[in-house]
């Protein structure tokens, strides 16, 4: 019999992050690139000065309301399907049982339509077992990329109206960052102004 389904959801939230640098400040410099000499005589090229942030992706992962949502959403998908998958186990686990009791008084005939009655009984929980995994895979992967977008999306408004230059990701795992000023943490007003959104569209979902 095939092994029973045992996948368990972990999305990463540090992952999505730390490609999430946003850069305010694309088209700075490529005017002076294309300026005549005189042009470029005439007034020095300003170079703005350049604002950096970080996010504790971890800390961020724990307390984003929708994310900590998502994950209880995909984790009880993961125990129902394997719930469902455990009791049809032990069902079919039963039948084979009481085959191997009765087959010594079987006819020839009868052996061989229950085991081949068995046989597509483990194909089916096989069947079963690779489509609950691939939903759940999907799932996750479209809940995963909402959560990364209601990310980015805030992170683009907010690097613009501060004028930040980027903004980068620190976590634990996986330390790309490592050492920041906590000045330049802004982990904190991102969580809340992220829980802010979250509950106003949770609030407008509901009406």
């Amino acid at each position: 019999m095939n092994k029973l389904f045992t996948t368990v959801t972990k999305v990463s939230l540090a992952v999505a992050l730390a490609v999430a640098a946003i850069s305010c400040n694309q088209n700075a410099g490529t005017g002076s690139a294309t300026t005549s000499d005189s042009t470029t005589a005439k007034a020095p090229t300003s170079v703005k000065e350049e604002k950096i942030v970080y996010i504790n992706s971890d800390t961020l992962s724990e307390k984003y309301e929708y994310f900590k949502d998502i994950r209880a959403k995909l984790e009880a998908k993961v125990k129902k399907a394997q719930s469902d998958l455990q009791s049809k186990g032990q069902a079919f686990q039963r039948e084979v049982a009481d085959y191997q009791q009765k087959a010594a008084t079987m006819s020839a005939s009868d052996r061989q339509a229950t085991e081949e009655k068995l046989a597509r009984k483990q194909d089916e929980l096989g069947r079963l077992d690779q489509n609950a995994s691939a939903s759940i895979q999907q799932d996750e992967s479209t809940e995963f990329n909402n959560v990364y977008n209601a990310i980015t999306e805030y992170l683009k408004k907010h690097a613009e109206d501060n004028g930040y230059t980027l903004v980068l990701t620190y976590s634990k795992s996986n330390p790309t960052v490592l050492y920041a000023d906590s000045k330049l943490d802004i982990t904190a007003n991102v969580i809340d102004a992220l829980n802010k959104e979250y509950k106003d569209k949770k609030a407008s979902e509901k009406k």
